[in-house]
């Protein structure tokens, strides 16, 4: 149950940075903001975002997990969640305007994301594993 919940995690996390990043263009025009202070306040947050979630991670990796290698299964186990995540908030929030159709670059830097966070997911366990008891 630990482990799902620690692949869930780790996959709401990259969907809410994949989201908001995919998503200037919408909260631009909701909020009435000029799409560079959106894409600003977007890269800070996802930054923060992502450094205060590896810190809980660690923390929850070393607690729940207590030096287990099965808490490695979570570099796979995120994939289908995101999978589910993606899904359901694009059946609900479609894309209507075509205004609001991310570039092509955002995919590319996606693509490289998607390849670079299981190894992300592995560090943080293996640090969160291995980390001594204080």
């Amino acid at each position: 149950m630990k482990l799902n919940v620690m692949g869930t995690l780790y996959a709401l996390a990259l969907f809410v940075a994949i989201e908001l990043i995919l998503n200037v263009y919408r909260i631009s025009r909701l909020t009435g903001l000029e799409l560079g202070s959106v894409t600003n306040v977007v890269t800070i947050l996802v930054f923060l975002g992502f450094v205060g979630a590896t810190f809980l991670f660690i923390l929850m990796t070393k607690r729940w997990m207590k030096a287990r290698k099965s808490s490695y299964w979570s570099v796979v186990l995120w994939a289908p969640y995101l999978v589910f995540y993606v899904y359901i908030f694009a059946s609900l929030f479609p894309i209507i305007d075509p205004g609001e159709v991310p570039s092509p670059g955002v995919g590319l830097v996606l693509i490289a994301a998607l390849f670079v966070y299981p190894f992300y997911v592995a560090l943080v366990n293996f640090v969160g594993v291995n980390l001594r008891r204080g």
